[in-house]
């Protein structure tokens, strides 16, 4: 079984080392593959410099500026699957993430789940550190998404997920719309319309200590909105 772990970047430089060297540590073996998307701070540099260190396990795609969330992890899941690997994962930078539950994402899915989500809110609001007014806009953003799609998810705009090769390689990758945020709540949409095994998994979302949020309001109109057009869309598997 060949875990990836699929991190984007941009200005991570105080993440990046010890992120590295963490995934490394983990009791399970996984592949870290970094996606930067032009850091001007030497985030790729780190990158550069520790595959010296993790040698056919550190991988790195440099991109030219910030072309997007969704465009990365989309770049990040072909590599995978031309790269043979079975189960592919979504983590943040910033450790708002415990990397020590990547272990327990994998063992979901070897126990039969197609998309396993490190779920904030599965067993009422593992938040810590973030203000009440955004803890009310992310809990409400994914109940507006289980109202409008119908989709049985508690924390659909989660972005620490693990997906199984055979869901990647049945979705039209091509046929993604959204780029921010809103790529979470598609990605999931379109497993779930497809008939695919969906399990939360509960984890502790911890704010980042170092660097900057990548939040804005134009990666929050998009999800808003870009939801209300999922309803109406026909799911279909990837043509072979």
């Amino acid at each position: 079984m060949r875990n990836l772990v699929i991190i984007p970047t941009y200005n991570e430089l105080d993440n990046i080392r010890p992120m590295i060297d963490k995934v490394f540590s983990l009791p399970e073996k996984f592949d870290l593959l970094i996606i930067d998307d032009g850091s001007p701070d030497g985030t790729a540099k780190v990158v550069r410099e520790q595959q010296r260190v993790y040698p056919g396990s550190l991988h790195l795609i440099e991109r030219s500026g910030k072309l997007g969330l969704g465009t990365a992890y989309l770049a990040g899941f072909r590599w995978a699957l031309e790269n043979g690997y079975d189960y592919v994962f979504e983590m943040d930078c910033d450790f708002s993430h415990n990397p020590d539950d990547l272990v327990r994402l994998s063992q979901a899915a070897v126990a039969g789940a197609d998309l396993v989500i490190g779920s904030r809110y599965v067993t009422g609001v593992n938040v810590v550190n973030w203000p009440m007014k955004r803890v009310l806009m992310s809990y409400y953003a994914s109940a507006y998404v289980r109202f409008v799609t119908g989709m049985p998810v508690r924390d659909a705009t989660a972005g620490f997920v693990c997906y199984s090769a055979k869901l990647l390689r049945t979705m039209d990758m091509d046929a993604v719309r959204m780029k921010g945020y809103g790529f979470q709540v598609e990605m999931k949409y379109t497993a779930w319309k497809l008939g695919f095994r969906v399990k939360e998994v509960p984890i502790i979302f911890t704010e980042r200590t170092l660097g900057a949020s990548k939040m804005s309001g134009g990666i929050f109109r998009e999800a808003f909105f870009g939801v209300l057009k999922l309803r109406f869309r026909s799911i279909k598997p990837k043509a072979v």
